[in-house]
């Protein structure tokens, strides 16, 4: 899969792009018409102008960009976010403001990363007990 087709919605959409030649994620951006400001705790569903038409057997992983999050604390609330290749509504990102400070956005802001993965989707067997296995049923922590 090399090739995903993109419907922009607005005139302030844009394709993503990959900032670097071998980086994993292509950026995504704001497609808003005025700056949004996102207050210390506060969320935002922050728009993206684009639909996207992902390959079966693929999903698009909406991620946080590193730099926003390490000088703003701007970060994607439910990270890694899962666009379904059957999904053809607009591409948007949910934003937490995890920072001390008001953080703005301005429209064409890089605020997401997409990444494309391949997905293998199971069968479920019901049965009345599972295998035993040498880690048991600690979690959490148990180990180490």
């Amino acid at each position: 899969m090399d090739r995903i087709r993109v419907e922009y919605l607005g005139e302030s959409s844009s394709v993503p792009q990959y900032a670097s030649e071998h980086a994993a994620g292509a950026d995504l951006k704001a497609a808003l018409t005025d700056p949004l400001t996102l207050s210390p705790g506060a969320t935002a569903l922050v728009p993206t102008g684009l639909q996207i038409a992902i390959p079966n057997g693929y999903e698009g992983q909406v991620r946080p960009r590193s730099g926003m999050a390490l000088k703003h604390g701007l970060t994607v609330l439910n990270s890694p976010g899962t666009i379904d290749s059957d999904y053809r509504g607009e591409v948007k990102i949910l934003l937490i403001n995890l920072g001390p400070d008001p953080v703005t956005i301005h429209p064409g802001d890089r605020i997401a990363q997409i990444v494309f993965t391949p997905v293998v989707q199971a069968e479920f067997v019901p049965v009345r007990e599972l295998s035993p296995s040498s880690r048991g049923t600690g979690g959490f922590g148990s180990t180490g």
